[in-house]
Protein backbone atom coordinates (compact mmCIF):
# COMPACT_ATOMS: atom_id res chain seq x y z
CA UNK A 1 0.00 0.00 0.00
CA UNK A 2 1.37 3.40 -1.03
CA UNK A 3 -0.20 6.38 0.75
CA UNK A 4 0.79 9.99 0.16
CA UNK A 5 -0.06 13.05 2.26
CA UNK A 6 -0.52 16.43 0.61
CA UNK A 7 -1.52 19.98 1.53
CA UNK A 8 -0.41 23.56 1.84
CA UNK A 9 2.23 24.77 4.29
CA UNK A 10 1.15 24.23 7.89
CA UNK A 11 -1.80 21.98 7.08
CA UNK A 12 -0.59 19.34 9.56
CA UNK A 13 0.33 16.57 7.13
CA UNK A 14 3.79 15.88 8.59
CA UNK A 15 2.30 15.31 12.03
CA UNK A 16 -0.46 13.11 10.67
CA UNK A 17 1.73 10.94 8.45
CA UNK A 18 3.85 10.14 11.52
CA UNK A 19 0.76 9.39 13.61
CA UNK A 20 -0.61 7.04 10.98
CA UNK A 21 2.75 5.27 10.79
CA UNK A 22 2.67 4.77 14.58
CA UNK A 23 -0.85 3.33 14.43
CA UNK A 24 0.04 0.91 11.68
CA UNK A 25 3.16 -0.25 13.51
CA UNK A 26 1.04 -0.93 16.60
CA UNK A 27 -0.87 -3.37 14.37
CA UNK A 28 2.43 -5.03 13.35
CA UNK A 29 2.18 -3.66 9.81
CA UNK A 30 5.61 -2.95 8.26
CA UNK A 31 5.86 0.75 7.44
CA UNK A 32 8.35 2.87 5.52
CA UNK A 33 7.94 6.54 6.41
CA UNK A 34 9.54 8.95 3.97
CA UNK A 35 9.20 12.42 2.44
CA UNK A 36 9.82 14.59 -0.59
CA UNK A 37 12.12 16.29 -0.99
CA UNK A 38 14.72 14.70 1.25
CA UNK A 39 13.85 11.01 1.48
CA UNK A 40 17.41 9.99 0.58
CA UNK A 41 20.85 11.26 1.54
CA UNK A 42 21.16 12.96 -1.84
CA UNK A 43 17.63 14.27 -1.45
CA UNK A 44 18.55 15.91 1.84
CA UNK A 45 21.07 18.07 0.00
CA UNK A 46 18.47 18.93 -2.64
CA UNK A 47 15.98 19.76 0.12
CA UNK A 48 18.40 22.25 1.65
CA UNK A 49 18.70 24.07 -1.67
CA UNK A 50 14.96 24.13 -2.27
CA UNK A 51 13.83 25.22 1.20
CA UNK A 52 16.68 27.43 2.40
CA UNK A 53 15.46 31.05 2.43
CA UNK A 54 19.02 32.08 1.59
CA UNK A 55 18.78 30.34 -1.81
CA UNK A 56 18.76 33.12 -4.38
CA UNK A 57 18.06 33.20 -8.10
CA UNK A 58 16.52 29.73 -8.38
CA UNK A 59 14.39 29.82 -11.54
CA UNK A 60 11.02 28.00 -11.60
CA UNK A 61 12.36 25.55 -14.19
CA UNK A 62 15.45 24.81 -12.10
CA UNK A 63 13.22 24.30 -9.08
CA UNK A 64 11.07 21.86 -11.03
CA UNK A 65 14.09 19.88 -12.21
CA UNK A 66 15.49 19.63 -8.69
CA UNK A 67 12.23 18.10 -7.51
CA UNK A 68 12.34 15.66 -10.41
CA UNK A 69 15.91 14.67 -9.56
CA UNK A 70 14.97 14.14 -5.92
CA UNK A 71 12.02 11.94 -6.93
CA UNK A 72 14.01 9.81 -9.36
CA UNK A 73 16.51 8.93 -6.64
CA UNK A 74 13.76 8.49 -4.06
CA UNK A 75 11.85 5.95 -6.16
CA UNK A 76 14.88 3.80 -6.87
CA UNK A 77 16.43 3.96 -3.42
CA UNK A 78 13.46 3.99 -1.02
CA UNK A 79 9.94 3.61 -2.41
CA UNK A 80 10.28 0.75 -4.92
CA UNK A 81 12.38 -1.48 -2.62
CA UNK A 82 9.91 -0.96 0.26
CA UNK A 83 6.90 -1.80 -1.90
CA UNK A 84 8.63 -4.93 -3.17
CA UNK A 85 8.96 -6.05 0.46
CA UNK A 86 5.19 -5.49 0.90
CA UNK A 87 5.70 -2.65 3.34
CA UNK A 88 3.19 0.17 3.58
CA UNK A 89 4.90 3.29 2.25
CA UNK A 90 3.73 6.59 3.74
CA UNK A 91 5.16 9.61 1.94
CA UNK A 92 4.97 13.26 2.99
CA UNK A 93 4.40 14.88 -0.44
CA UNK A 94 4.75 13.28 -3.86
CA UNK A 95 3.88 14.09 -7.49
CA UNK A 96 0.72 16.05 -6.64
CA UNK A 97 2.87 18.57 -4.77
CA UNK A 98 4.87 19.20 -7.93
CA UNK A 99 1.68 19.74 -9.93
CA UNK A 100 0.22 22.07 -7.29
CA UNK A 101 3.34 24.09 -6.47
CA UNK A 102 5.35 24.17 -9.68
CA UNK A 103 2.33 23.88 -11.99
CA UNK A 104 -0.62 25.77 -10.55
CA UNK A 105 1.38 28.25 -8.46
CA UNK A 106 4.64 28.69 -10.42
CA UNK A 107 2.98 28.42 -13.84
CA UNK A 108 5.31 25.78 -15.24
CA UNK A 109 4.16 23.79 -18.26
CA UNK A 110 1.70 21.14 -17.09
CA UNK A 111 2.59 18.78 -19.92
CA UNK A 112 6.27 18.94 -18.94
CA UNK A 113 5.37 18.28 -15.30
CA UNK A 114 3.28 15.28 -16.33
CA UNK A 115 6.15 13.88 -18.40
CA UNK A 116 8.66 14.38 -15.57
CA UNK A 117 6.32 12.78 -13.05
CA UNK A 118 5.79 9.78 -15.32
CA UNK A 119 9.50 9.35 -16.01
CA UNK A 120 10.63 9.68 -12.40
CA UNK A 121 7.94 7.49 -10.80
CA UNK A 122 8.57 4.52 -13.10
CA UNK A 123 4.89 3.63 -13.12
CA UNK A 124 4.50 3.81 -9.33
CA UNK A 125 1.49 5.82 -8.17
CA UNK A 126 -0.23 6.22 -4.79
CA UNK A 127 -3.09 3.92 -3.86
CA UNK A 128 -4.47 6.65 -1.59
CA UNK A 129 -3.69 10.35 -1.28
CA UNK A 130 -4.81 12.17 1.84
CA UNK A 131 -5.24 15.90 1.23
CA UNK A 132 -5.35 18.01 4.38
CA UNK A 133 -7.21 21.17 3.42
CA UNK A 134 -7.19 24.32 5.52
CA UNK A 135 -7.32 28.10 4.97
CA UNK A 136 -4.03 29.63 3.86
CA UNK A 137 -3.85 32.14 6.72
CA UNK A 138 -4.22 29.36 9.28
CA UNK A 139 -1.61 27.17 7.59
CA UNK A 140 1.00 29.92 7.36
CA UNK A 141 0.49 30.90 10.99
CA UNK A 142 0.94 27.29 12.08
CA UNK A 143 4.07 26.97 9.93
CA UNK A 144 5.65 30.08 11.40
CA UNK A 145 4.78 29.06 14.98
CA UNK A 146 6.22 25.57 14.35
CA UNK A 147 9.45 26.86 12.87
CA UNK A 148 9.99 29.31 15.70
CA UNK A 149 9.43 26.57 18.26
CA UNK A 150 11.40 23.75 16.64
CA UNK A 151 14.10 25.53 14.72
CA UNK A 152 14.23 29.01 16.25
CA UNK A 153 13.87 30.53 12.81
CA UNK A 154 11.15 32.01 10.60
CA UNK A 155 9.68 30.86 7.31
CA UNK A 156 11.42 28.60 4.81
CA UNK A 157 11.69 29.64 1.15
CA UNK A 158 8.18 28.55 0.21
CA UNK A 159 6.52 29.89 3.34
CA UNK A 160 7.97 33.31 2.46
CA UNK A 161 5.93 33.41 -0.77
CA UNK A 162 2.98 35.82 -1.05
CA UNK A 163 -0.41 34.66 0.18
CA UNK A 164 -1.63 34.61 -3.43
CA UNK A 165 0.97 31.92 -4.18
CA UNK A 166 -0.36 29.71 -1.39
CA UNK A 167 -3.94 30.33 -2.47
CA UNK A 168 -2.98 29.08 -5.93
CA UNK A 169 -1.41 25.98 -4.37
CA UNK A 170 -4.56 25.28 -2.36
CA UNK A 171 -6.82 25.73 -5.36
CA UNK A 172 -4.48 23.53 -7.37
CA UNK A 173 -4.69 20.74 -4.82
CA UNK A 174 -8.48 20.89 -4.71
CA UNK A 175 -8.61 20.84 -8.50
CA UNK A 176 -6.32 17.80 -8.66
CA UNK A 177 -8.40 16.01 -6.02
CA UNK A 178 -11.62 16.81 -7.86
CA UNK A 179 -10.28 15.13 -10.98
CA UNK A 180 -9.28 11.94 -9.14
CA UNK A 181 -11.88 11.32 -6.42
CA UNK A 182 -11.22 7.57 -6.28
CA UNK A 183 -7.66 8.17 -5.07
CA UNK A 184 -8.07 11.28 -2.95
CA UNK A 185 -9.43 11.56 0.57
CA UNK A 186 -9.91 15.24 1.45
CA UNK A 187 -9.97 15.90 5.20
CA UNK A 188 -10.57 19.02 7.28
CA UNK A 189 -7.15 20.35 8.24
CA UNK A 190 -8.67 22.79 10.74
CA UNK A 191 -9.42 19.96 13.17
CA UNK A 192 -7.20 19.46 16.19
CA UNK A 193 -4.44 16.86 15.87
CA UNK A 194 -6.21 14.08 17.78
CA UNK A 195 -9.52 14.43 15.95
CA UNK A 196 -7.76 14.63 12.60
CA UNK A 197 -5.79 11.47 13.40
CA UNK A 198 -9.03 9.63 14.16
CA UNK A 199 -10.67 10.84 10.94
CA UNK A 200 -7.71 9.75 8.82
CA UNK A 201 -7.44 6.36 10.49
CA UNK A 202 -11.17 5.88 10.03
CA UNK A 203 -10.64 6.14 6.28
CA UNK A 204 -7.60 3.84 6.31
CA UNK A 205 -9.20 1.17 8.50
CA UNK A 206 -11.18 -0.12 5.52
CA UNK A 207 -7.91 -1.08 3.79
CA UNK A 208 -6.46 -3.09 6.66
Amino acid sequence: MFITFEGIEGCGKTTQVKRLADRLRELAIPVTLTREPGGTRLGQDIRKILLDPQTQGLTPLTELMLYAADRAQHLEEIIKPALKKNAWVLCDRFTDATTAYQGYARGQDMKLIQILNEKTTLGVSPDITILLDCPVAMGLKRALDRNRTLYQKGHDRFEMEAETFHEAVRKGYLSIAGKDPDRFIVVDGTLNEDDLEDVIFGHIRAFL
